[in-house]
This record gives C-alpha cells, structure tokens and sequence, in this order.
C-alpha cells in the first residue's frame, strides 16, 4: 500500500506539474507567428495575432475595387481597364458602357499596359516588374495566340515611352547601359531583336513626352527637379537635339508636352509665365510661347491632342480636384498669337476628385480618363463630345457597403507659424479634412493626421477604403495636409522646405496639431500620424518634435536618415533625390542631415512606433526601417514591425496589403481608444 500510495502521488505530482505547465502555456500571449492570417511573406516583432472580428469588417473595406482606364481598343470596340479580382491587378477590356470586364492578362504580378496601336487582334503591350523592385519589363501579348514575349532585356529598368501611330516602334527609357543612366531607344514593337539608342544620358535625366505623327521626331524633357526641366526636340534619324528655350526668368519647369499634328507647335505646360504650370501653345521654330488659357491660375496636369489633332484636351489641379477642359477646332492665327477658335475652352463638369490617363479614342470624339472620387472607388469615364455627356462604363464593387455611408472630405486651410512673403499675412496651409458622422463637442473623437510623400507630392480627394473603414467603424477624424513643399500651389510654394529648410514642413504638422486643438469634435489627446516614403520621414519628424502631444506614428517605407537614404538608394536615382534633398557629399549638408536625422533623435521618440516596409525597395532601402526600428527599440520603446520580403515601395499585393492594414487598425485601436 505505501508504495502504491507513492506511485499514486508521484503520478497526481507528475499530471498536476503537467497540467499547471500547459495551463501556464494557454495563458501566455498569442505570438504574431502563430497568426493564421499572417501571408507567408509577411515578417512581424511585437504585432499581436489580429481579431478575426476587425480583419472580416475591415476586409469589406479592403475589397473595395476600382477600375482604371488606361487605352481605347484599336478596332473601336471598348477600351482597356486595370482592376484586380484576384491577388493583382491585372488588364481587362470592357466593351461598353456597363458591360462585364474580359480579363486578358493574368500574371502574379501587377500588369499595366496598353493597346499596340492598329493591332486589331487586341495585341497589348504590358510592363511588370518583379516583388516590387521596380525594375520593369515590357511584353507583347499577342492577341491571337495569348502567348507573351519579352522585349526587354529581363534585368534593367524600362520605362514605357509614346508609341508611333502605326503600332511598329516604341520608345523606351531605360538604364540597361550602366545601371545609372537612362538612356532612350527606339525599339521594335514585335521582336525584342532590334532596338537602337536614340539619346545617350551622362548624368542626366530624360523623360519622352510624344512621337510626331510621322514618328520622326520625339518631344523630350531633362527633368532637374520638380522646378526645373529643359524640354526639346530630338530627330531621330540624325540624332540632332534642338532645345526649346523658356520665356521665362530663371529656372522654370515644364510638365506635359504634345505635338500639334502638323509637328511645328507643340502644346505645354508651362510656369515661365508665373507661378503655376499654365497651357503655351509653343513654335518650335520660333519658340514663341502662346498661352492659351492665362485665366485659370492653377497647374495643368495633362494634355492630349485628337489623332486628327481637332481636338485638345488638358486638366488643371484645382486646390487637389481636377478640372477638365476641352479645346475644339484647329489653332489659328490672331494678332500674331496662336489660339483656338474656340477660346477660352469648354469645361466639362465633374464631380469633385481625380482625372488621370487622359487619352482621346482613335475617331476623336471620345476621350476616356479615370475619375476618382474621395467618396467612391475610381471608375473609368469617357466625355462624349459629340453629345456633350459624360458616360460611366465601369461600376466597382464596394464590398457590400452601402456606398451612401462613404464620406467625403471638407477644403480647410489653418495657419502656421510664418507668414506669406507675397501676402504679408499669416501662411494658410491647404488640408482635406474627414470629419466622421456623429462628432460633436460632447464626445471629442480621435485623429489621424495622414501626410503625403515626395516631399513634392500633394493629397489629391480620392478614395481610400482605410479612411472610410477609419471613420465609419472607428470613429477616427482623417486629415490629409498639404504642407509647405507640396505640389499644386505654385513653385514658391514647393521651394519652400528645400535644404535647411526640410523641417519647417514638419512645424507645419505642429501648426495643425494647434488647430485641432481649437476644434471641439476633435480630441488632442488621442491624435496619431501616418505617412509613407518622404511622408514617413515626416512621421518621424514629427515624433521627434511632437511625442509629448502624439499618441502614436505609423511609418511606412520611410526616411530615417537622409545621409544614409541618399547613399543606398538606386543609383539611376540618386541625383534626382540630391536635387531636392541635398548632396550628402557636401559636409555642411552631411552636418545638417545628422543634425534633424530622425535616427540621431531616436531618443526623443517616446510616443509608439509602427514600421512598416518592402524589403525590395529600390527607392528607400530596407536598411532605413531596420535602424530605426532597432535604434528607438533601443531606448526602450516596443515598436511593431511589418515587413514583406516580396514587396517593393509599398504593399502591391493584396493578402500583404490587407495583413498591414489590419495591423495598422490594431495598433491605432489601442493607441487611440
């Protein structure tokens, strides 16, 4: 009996030791490892395993679809649309207004393209690159078989330039030569066999803007930096390159550039005239520069010209929306000034959002464009100028929401700490404010303050199914500024953060949290910022400055260091980035960077820390994420980190993008509530 006592109770001993063990085990936090929901591409420390509630609900927002237009079909039947049903977004054509959406490509990566002009087999030219690297190739999928072909060399960076009329000849950027430059070929649409170089860079950067009808000549531009570019003219069988020189006085920049038909003007926009990039008709034999619409004192964004060259059409930046005009009829002479008979041009009325890809279809009395709105997805239109009216062909799926419930933002401008040279009064900062339903000064709800990258980027209203998720689930005010140095609002507006002046962009930031303040419905306690690439320096500036009145930051793809961002990003790149930022080269710039660094003021980041990156980011390279996520971990502070070993400059695909966002929404849940 003693010894089976013993036993009984080494036994009892043995299982309650066990018992306690595995209870001890079931009572220990879930590790992000052991998340289900987490893509196997997916690397996290310290995100907690998501609620399955807060994923399915936020997953209805993340569904949402768009549709962008990208080309009109050759043969006039229907145009070509990107959208994603699946992992990636891929090309489908749609062949009338409402009608279904034939998907024609279906790679695992991102595919944007168009159609090969006079292919009426619906041959498509497509550009992919590879996990986000950036590195693009472009192929021809043949229309009759389905089987694709590389055309470019498989390694190098290869920008799709303008296509000749006839579908033959293309132009493409790219740095095959040396890694560094980007140089400009003239390249068979059919065959990767035969391509030559047309223009040979040597630590310069030019982008093709048009073809002339007869394919002869190429419209180009050096870009310097975002207020400085050289446009000119390059013959193609002879090499020769003829600048077109500014009327202006300084540095002045020019954006798009077309051909008229005839090739000897050229339509531009153009600041040698003031402030914002308006709309020249330019002689290029002459290089007089006729402005066609001096009245509307925004930039212009976009031109097309009708294959007849009838027709213009161009958009205009309006404080972030898109204007959209059209020119009708041939330009002729009045008093020694080119213009249109039909000036000033018609506006079409839009609702408030985007326009992009602006392309007129083949007959000219179509002109197809993207409209995306802040308050529903982007949907593919077309302005019918025959009858005068604007037709939808795309309905995207919202998720099975209620697209009433969507939000749209208020215009607000608050003031800062300096004042307009130009105005003598105090600067007014342009910002988009999403004010959720139900707030009111009795129960002050949280903020979220999103800032753009660039730096010369700007918050345009369209749409985000993180916003709406933030703002009809959570209660989360959304504020997208446009702070000094944004785009849209003139260049002495855009030159204002240059150099030593980078962090008076971040005072900004301060300047709105000084404006929250003074609002009733918002509550300064509980604010948070998010940015990605330049926004998400701005983050970490901001932390920098402003932890004791930020609850958290979110940084994604981030800065964290101009010294060491400007030495590793890729090198076709580096020089365009210095013109902005700086030379680190020089050891007053090198001095001042290590002095506003966010990674030299990790210590002073005391609010909570998010990180998020592409560990295939050919833009701001991994290493800014590592150090200082490991440098403010350093200090003591948890920071969570979502990295993805088959992403690039952002998340592109959609089980990595929705795993973000949903940690994203975890993190503010319990920073902000």
């Amino acid at each position: 009996m003693p010894i089976r006592r013993t036993r009984e109770t080494a036994h009892h001993r043995t299982l309650a030791a066990w018992l306690l063990a595995w209870l001890a085990v079931l009572t220990l936090p879930a590790r992000a490892e052991d998340d289900p929901l987490k893509p196997p591409a997916i690397e996290t420390q310290n995100v907690p395993p998501i609620p399955a509630e807060l994923v399915e609900r936020l997953q209805q927002y993340m569904s949402v679809r768009d549709a962008e237009f990208r080309d009109w079909a050759p043969d006039g039947r229907g145009l070509l649309v990107q959208t994603r049903f699946g992992e990636t977004a891929q090309l489908h054509r749609v062949y009338e207004p409402g009608g279904r959406r034939e998907q024609l490509t279906f790679f695992s990566e991102p595919a944007n393209g168009r159609f090969v002009p006079e292919s009426r087999d619906g041959s498509l030219l497509v550009v992919m690159s590879t996990g986000g690297d950036e590195n693009y190739q472009i192929y021809r999928l043949d229309g009759s078989s389905g089987r694709s072909v590389r055309l470019t060399d498989g390694t190098s960076r290869n920008l799709l330039g303008p296509v000749s009329e006839d579908g033959s000849r293309m132009i493409v950027a790219s740095n095959r030569r040396n890694g560094r430059d980007t140089d400009l070929y003239l390249a068979d649409t059919r065959v990767p066999a035969w391509s030559t170089m047309v223009w040979e860079t040597e630590g310069e950067y030019w982008i093709p803007e048009d073809l002339s009808a007869d394919g002869q000549r190429l419209l180009m531009n050096r870009y310097v930096s975002i207020n400085e570019t050289y446009p000119a003219v390059l013959d193609l069988a002879g090499g020769e390159k003829s600048d077109i020189p500014s009327p202006g006085v300084g540095p002045t920049a020019y954006g798009a550039l077309k051909f008229t038909r005839e090739g000897r003007h050229a339509y531009a926009a153009s600041d040698a005239a003031g402030e914002f990039q308006q709309l020249a008709l330019i002689d290029l034999k002459t290089h007089q520069h006729s402005w066609l619409a001096p009245d509307i004192s925004w930039d212009v964004t976009a031109i097309d010209v009708s294959r007849d060259r009838r027709r213009a059409a161009f958009t205009v930046n309006e404080n972030g929306a898109s204007a959209l005009y059209v020119f009708s009829g041939e330009p002729v002479e009045i008093e020694g000034r080119l213009e249109f008979a039909t000036t000033p041009p018609s506006r079409i009325e839009l609702p408030l959002g985007i326009v992009e890809t602006l392309k007129f279809s083949e007959d000219g009395m179509r002109l197809g464009f993207t409209l995306a709105r802040p308050d529903a997805p982007a949907d593919t239109y077309s302005y019918e100028l025959g009858a005068r009216e604007l037709r939808r062909w795309t309905y995207s799926e919202v998720g099975g929401l209620d697209p009433e419930t969507f939000i749209a933002p208020e215009q607000i401008r608050y003031p800062t700490f300096d004042d307009d040279e130009a105005t003598g009064e105090r600067r007014q900062i342009p910002a988009y404010f999403f004010r959720p339903r139900g707030a009111s000064a009795e129960k002050p709800g949280p903020v979220l303050v999103h800032i753009h990258g660039g730096p010369e980027g700007q918050y345009r209203p369209d749409f985000s199914g993180f916003d709406q998720f933030l703002l009809n689930e959570m209660g989360i005010a959304v504020i997208r500024p446009n702070v000094r140095g944004s785009a849209g609002y003139g260049k002495s507006y855009l030159k204002l953060d240059n150099a030593t002046k980078r962090e008076d962009s971040v005072r900004d930031i301060g300047a709105l949290l000084d404006w929250i303040a003074t609002q009733p419905e918002l509550d300064a306690e509980r604010v948070a910022v998010i940015g990605g690439s330049y926004g998400g320096y701005m983050v970490l500036g901001s932390l920098v400055h402003y932890s004791d009145r930020l609850k958290a930051g979110i940084d994604v793809v981030g800065i964290a260091s101009f010294r060491t961002f400007l030495e590793n990003t890729s090198e076709y790149r580096r020089d365009l980035r210095r013109a902005e930022y700086g030379d680190e080269r020089d050891p007053e710039i090198r001095a001042f960077f290590d002095r506003i660094d966010p990674l030299h003021n990790a210590e002073k980041i005391t609010a909570e820390l998010f990180v998020a990156h592409g560990k295939n980011d050919p833009r701001v390279p991994f290493s800014e994420a590592e150090q200082i996520a490991e440098k403010v971990r350093t200090g003591g502070r948890e920071v969570w980190t979502v990295y993805a070993a088959n992403e690039g400059h952002g998340f592109a695909k959609k089980a990595n993008r929705d795993y973000l966002y949903a940690a994203i929404a975890l993190f503010l849940r319990e920073r902000l509530k």
